[in-house]
């Protein structure tokens, strides 16, 4: 296969050919868990979900005299209506907006139609009641995100981060050729290098998870103009704050028509900080897997190169590593882009979010590339020690700060002069080290180092990531 898609994925897809967006169609099956959330379908149940609570949350305010109380029956139906809705019943919505070209008018038409069936035309009328098509549309918005990340990219991600912290284990003592500037450096080992990644990528998801998604409910253009006709009396900001909270969200007491879409840009950007580690990640992988450190489990039946017959190639990682740039830009434009609006509120928000889907789309479709590719690694060691066979080199850092803390004269100069640009063999570090004027437990301490044991705390560092 040319790139890592899931292995069943070509045999199993029964979407048409002729879709733009391979996350649509090569790897639907991995979007599968998140589609249920940021599809279309996901989006009108999230904006049914919107309008039935706020139906229910009126019904349930004695002080809202205009919408009849609702039995505790009632409500478990009309809540009932938010469980079951699938495909069929979106198709109904979207009967709607073909002839009203609305999107959210054609929720509440849908609704008001379920309702008369249901013996509630008074509720019927109700729905709606004082709101903004962004009153629905934000909140909604904030529900998808905040559920597909929680159930579907977050639960990937983790086991992505415990895929690694696995293998960091496994690798934690494997001495190998550490490179600055693609030039052979101080050993480290292969476990700390991946543990530094774990690491890493897992602030970004403390970030995530901890997230905070803001909601507005104030009307056309965030005064609750509507609401104060209705009911002048009313302490309207406390029935809005109560409404947002209830649904899990943050109340945002200051907006214009649309809620300002900060807190999308900060999601964004941890997103995108996270896929920035992964694609870094998936390079060294890449580069570890060419030097030899890592073999990758060959398939029984797969094809590497259409010519050369004994590849096998690092596509899980080059495919991670694509998705992950497409995760980027998207991601960095929503949240440079989301924040800024027009006056009181202009439509370029509403084509932007259309694509949130999107963006956590192909960082899904690279968390499980970076996962089949993991999953694929078995580790090395002896690729590894040859390496570190003929870098003898490297000690230099060793011996001069070991002559330094003895107090002997030019000592980087000196090791400068022996290593620099040259090779270095073991036997003539060791006639240089034994004619140093240093105490015999120093001298015997560098004549016992090796490339493979100056590896300072490395192995013990990786307990960090536990």
């Amino acid at each position: 296969m040319s790139d890592s898609a899931p292995k069943n994925l070509v045999s199993t897809a029964t979407a048409s050919a002729s879709i733009v967006s391979p996350l649509d169609e090569r790897y639907a099956s991995v979007m599968r868990p998140l589609a249920v959330h940021m599809s279309e379908y996901g989006l009108l149940k999230y904006r049914v979900a919107v309008e039935l609570e706020w139906l229910i949350f009126m019904a349930q305010r004695p002080e809202l005299t205009h919408v009849a109380p609702l039995s505790a029956e009632q409500v478990a139906t009309l809540r009932g209506w938010i469980e079951s809705f699938d495909e069929t019943e979106s198709a109904k919505i979207k009967a709607h907006e073909v002839k009203i070209q609305h999107d959210v008018k054609a929720v509440e038409y849908y609704l008001r139609e379920k309702l008369n069936g249901a013996g509630l035309p008074e509720h019927a009328i109700q729905v709606h009641f004082c709101c903004t098509s962004e009153d629905i549309n934000n909140l909604a918005y904030a529900l998808m995100l905040k559920s597909a990340l929680s159930q579907a990219w977050l639960p990937a991600a983790h086991k992505l981060v415990a895929d690694l912290t696995q293998l960091a284990e496994s690798a934690k003592s494997i001495a190998i050729l550490a490179r600055t500037h693609g030039q052979p450096a101080s050993p480290t080992t292969l476990g700390k290098e991946l543990a530094v990644f774990v690491y890493r990528l897992n602030r970004q998801l403390k970030q995530v998870a901890a997230s905070e998604y803001l909601g507005k409910f104030s009307g056309a253009v965030g005064n609750f103009n509507a609401h104060v006709a209705a009911y002048p009396s009313l302490d309207w900001e406390s029935l809005s704050k109560d409404f947002v909270e209830s649904l899990g969200l943050t109340w945002n007491p200051l907006t214009t028509q649309i809620e300002s879409h900060d807190y999308l840009a900060e999601v964004f950007m941890a997103l995108s900080r996270f896929s920035n580690i992964l694609l870094s990640l998936d390079r060294d992988v890449w580069m570890y897997i060419s030097f030899g450190y890592f073999k990758q489990a060959a398939v029984k039946g797969e094809v590497g190169s259409s010519t050369m017959p004994h590849k096998v190639n690092p596509i899980n990682f080059e495919n991670s590593e694509a998705n992950c740039g497409i995760a980027i830009a998207l991601l960095q434009h929503l949240a440079e882009k989301l924040p800024v609006s027009r006056l009181q509120r202009d439509l370029s928000d509403s084509s932007a979010l259309r694509n949130i889907g999107v963006a956590v789309g192909h960082s899904l479709v690279a968390i499980e590339a970076a996962r089949r590719g993991l999953g694929r690694l078995a580790l090395d060691p002896a690729a590894a020690q040859r390496d570190l066979e003929s870098v003898w080199e490297v000690l230099g850092e060793a011996v001069q700060v070991v002559m330094r803390k003895h107090g002997l004269p030019d000592s980087y100069e000196q090791l400068k002069d022996l290593t620099r640009g040259r090779p270095l063999t073991k036997e003539i570090l060791h006639q240089f080290i034994a004619g140093l004027s240093l105490p015999a437990e120093a001298r015997d301490y560098l004549l016992a180092l090796t490339p493979q044991s100056y590896i300072g705390i490395a192995a013990r560092t990786v307990r960090h990531v536990q």
